[in-house]
């Protein structure tokens, strides 16, 4: 995970709705001062939760946006302790946020950062590895590439 850092990781998000959850992974992400618009992201977010939910399968949600208000790929993670209604494709509640802001312009690295967390729906042990951490720099563990067994 080349864009993560423990300051873009939050546990124990507090959010009980989807717009919420989204309001805190948010400023999460302003905090690495990397997102010039808070208001604009959000929005934007929100926008593309509006065509279609990001809730995916097993407890995962993968909300993202193209705004204006970021001119790399800025990326973060929230865990909440509770599930939260995200419209998820198996109308399951979701613990495990993963967010990207995109510059408008780019498509490249946010297809690449999802390509990687991708592997969190193959994996139920590394996902309940994710709610079990108890700091940041036990998910950014869990998330490193793993070497291939020769």
């Amino acid at each position: 995970m080349t864009v993560l850092s423990p300051d873009l990781i939050a546990l124990h998000l507090t959010g009980t709705t989807k717009d919420e959850i989204i309001s805190q992974l948010v400023d999460v992400a302003m905090a690495s001062g990397n997102v010039s618009n808070r208001e604009e992201a959000i929005a934007s977010v929100q926008e593309r939760e509006s065509r279609m939910s990001t809730g995916m399968k097993h407890g995962i949600a993968i909300p993202h946006g193209k705004t204006a208000a970021v001119k790399d790929l800025v990326a973060c993670i929230g865990v909440s302790d509770h599930e939260v209604d995200f419209d998820a494709l198996d109308h399951q509640g979701c613990r495990i946020f993963i967010m990207t802001l995109s510059p408008l312009e780019k498509t490249g690295p946010h297809l690449q950062f999802l390509a990687e967390v991708s592997m969190l729906f193959r994996s139920e042990e590394k996902r309940q590895a994710i709610l079990n951490a108890k700091t940041p720099e036990e998910i950014l563990d869990i998330l490193k590439p793993q070497p291939l067994d020769n």
